[in-house]
């Protein structure tokens, strides 16, 4: 299977490449303001939560605005890829009824999509971070293998949730909402460890090491905001944890994508 996987990402490289092109001109094509809501949108709702939870609830983390945009950044491309695959093979249904390709090079494309956004918005944390004068320390470095291990873990939970999408009709208003309620356990505008740690350290320890939304969100703000490392044992077994999510998801689709538009 893996050498399948290989394979089919070679010869249908450039078509992902392609596509995902189109889909970001087709975004911008009826939008006065194109290309800026992309960045517009994530750095209203940090306004909105900055406000909020930094005036309204007291919010005592350093850094916060950049503290909020940096999960809003990191959370808006793992949902959005994940919401827009529970539906993602019957949108396509005039494609793969016409001709093959692996469907999870659906899911692939609309991860390059997104990530070119969350890029975007990178830049913009960039330039915050200089504005606030934020220490940069070597661990920095940290930041690669996170965004890697999002990247990874992103298109396992898509393949899943593309495959079951087919079968159940109601899957996308059941991600919808158990994405809602991860959205308020990963700690986007507040820190899990302040806030809940010290009154229940074992839910803490639940949300911010099992959630692996929540690690991921951490261990970017640790690395790029307040000079620290995640942990390097929970980062090797959420790769290998994220690894198993994309054979079991890919495996699923080469087995069953045959059947998916008779289904649709």
């Amino acid at each position: 299977m893996i050498k399948r996987f290989i394979e089919d990402n070679k010869k249908y490289l450039n078509y992902t490449r392609y596509s995902a092109k189109s889909s970001l001109k087709a975004e911008v094509a009826d939008s006065h303001l194109g290309w800026v809501w992309w960045v517009l949108e994530p750095l209203c709702f940090m306004m909105i939560y900055t406000f909020i939870f930094g005036v309204v609830f007291n919010a005592k983390e350093e850094y916060f605005p950049i503290f909020v945009y940096t999960g809003l950044t990191a959370w808006n491309f793992f949902s959005k890829c994940v919401k827009q695959s529970a539906r993602m093979v019957k949108h396509n249904k005039g494609i793969i009824s016409k001709v093959y390709l692996p469907k999870y090079i659906l899911a692939e494309t609309c991860i390059l999509v997104n990530a070119f956004k969350m890029l975007i918005s990178f830049v913009i944390i960039v330039i915050m971070m200089v504005v606030f004068a934020v220490p940069i320390t070597y661990h920095i470095l940290m930041v690669l293998p996170m965004l890697i291990l999002l990247g990874i873990l992103t298109f396992g939970c898509m393949c899943v949730v593309m495959h079951f999408g087919v079968y159940v009709t109601d899957l996308a208003n059941v991600t919808d909402i158990v994405l809602r309620l991860l959205f308020y356990m990963t700690g986007i505008f507040y820190s899990i460890e302040k806030r809940i740690g010290g009154r229940y350290p074992g839910l803490a320890h639940l949300m911010g090491e099992v959630n692996p939304m929540a690690f991921i969100v951490n261990g970017l703000r640790d690395s790029m905001l307040y000079g620290g490392r995640p942990s390097l044992k929970l980062t090797a077994l959420w790769f290998v944890l994220a690894l198993l999510i994309c054979i079991w998801g890919v495996r699923l689709i080469y087995k069953n994508e045959n059947n998916y538009v008779k289904v649709i």
